[in-house]
């Protein structure tokens, strides 16, 4: 099973479940935790190959596919016994959350989508052609570096910049290799969620220098009734590390404002 970390206050609160991208863990919750376990049940979940979720069992698989990912968290899910929950990610975790909303509407009470990733735009897309063609010639790190400056370059994404490039240093290439195949295979995916609306309520929290992402969500949520935009501004793709106060003020009170509908 994956490895996972709960801040519980008792059976009746509602849960969030976290969920980082690609390269990142957990860790990069931190300045979560204090403000939603205030509110919530928290449970955060390493995905396969990060943060602590590095058993030998995890090196099985040759090959991922998205199914097999969001097939692990519900089993967290179900080993918890939390029958649905509030899920939060961060770029790749976005289409993890996506998907398995998708696949299992039952277990998402809502969508927390933060640096979403639903286009890959020009640039996207020859980034990831030019992945595929290097990733077997040039270390992962040196790549995974290229794409986090390309992603996040000015100076004041340092920060966010540097945290995904020190979580990466945790992988190895191979485990980077099998991250980077189930990426560069995503474009049906995100064609689906643009055409799709899941009917879920969804918040996309983007910051508003996310220049890779941020317009193809801009249009997203005029065509999606249950889907809101929220832009943090001096802010780049990975928005709750950037703008933590903002980013945590603001989803926890869409959270609870769903809450208050519901009674």
């Amino acid at each position: 099973m994956l490895h996972y970390t709960t801040y519980q206050q008792d059976a009746h609160t509602e849960w969030v479940t976290f969920i980082h991208g690609a390269g990142g863990s957990s860790s990069i919750w931190f300045r979560q935790i204090r403000d939603f376990r205030q509110h919530f049940n928290v449970l955060l979940i390493d995905l396969r190959g990060h943060g602590k979720s590095k058993k030998p069992i995890y090196e099985k698989l040759k090959q991922y596919t998205f199914e097999v990912i969001e097939d692990e968290v519900i089993e967290v899910l179900d080993h918890l016994k939390i029958k649905s929950t509030h899920f939060v990610g961060i770029s790749l975790g976005t289409i993890i959350i996506r998907d398995l909303t998708e696949r299992f509407p039952e277990r998402t009470q809502s969508m927390i989508l933060g640096g979403a990733v639903m286009k890959l735009n020009v640039r996207g897309q020859i980034l990831m052609r030019m992945g595929v063609l290097l990733k077997s010639v040039i270390p992962y790190l040196l790549l995974y570096r290229f794409f986090a400056f390309v992603i996040m370059p000015r100076k004041t994404h340092r920060e966010s910049r540097n945290l995904f490039i020190n979580e990466a240093k945790k992988l190895y290439q191979k485990e980077f290799k099998r991250w980077f195949t189930l990426v560069s295979q995503v474009n049906p995916l995100l064609y689906l969620f643009r055409i799709k609306d899941s009917g879920i309520p969804t918040l996309y929290v983007m910051g508003a220098e996310d220049h890779m992402f941020l317009p193809s969500i801009t249009k997203l949520v005029k065509n999606h009734s249950s889907s809101e935009l929220f832009v943090v501004p001096d802010c780049g793709h990975v928005v709750n590390v950037e703008q933590p106060e903002i980013f945590n003020s603001k989803v926890i009170d869409y959270l609870k404002s769903l809450s208050d509908r519901n009674y």
